[in-house]
């Protein structure tokens, strides 16, 4: 009998796979412990244009991040932190501080999990921090450094 999983299970397959089972195995496990649904013509219909909004939703979902990595390309954020003897800083940027500056500044959010810091910034001037937007896509933002 032919099933499309409603969930993943182990070894059998992913949600929205459609996998051959015995048929008292389907009739006495998957069935009703909905893991799948029988693969019929209008399952298999449902399924198909499920798929299709799904990757519309993603292409969707790319191309939004696309343009807002391009965007903000050509944003410049201040962040100011404390000096101490000889010009030295105090600490280090933080994605927190980033995230909320960007937003004060350019009134758009990032979320902070997705600034990728490759070392702390500990001093002043100017760097580019990589923000990871989608799998695809990541933007560079510049971040200058000031005293307080």
């Amino acid at each position: 009998m032919k099933v499309i999983l409603l969930q993943d299970v182990k070894s059998l397959g992913k949600k929205d796979e459609v996998v051959d089972v015995s048929d008292g195995y389907a009739r006495n496990f998957v069935l009703p412990k909905k893991l799948g649904v029988e693969a019929n013509a209008k399952n298999m219909n449902d399924l198909k244009l499920k798929k299709a909004n799904s990757e519309k939703q993603a292409k969707e979902q790319y191309e939004e991040a696309k343009a807002f990595a391009e965007a903000m390309e050509k944003d410049e954020i201040v962040v100011s932190i404390k000096a101490g003897e000889g010009g030295r800083a105090f600490g280090s940027v933080s994605s927190k501080e980033i995230s909320a500056a960007y937003k004060e500044q350019c009134g758009k959010e990032i979320d902070k999990k997705k600034i990728q810091l490759t070392d702390a910034i500990k001093s002043f001037g100017v760097f580019e921090v990589n923000i990871k937007l989608h799998p695809k896509v990541t933007g560079k933002l510049k971040v200058k450094v000031t005293e307080l």
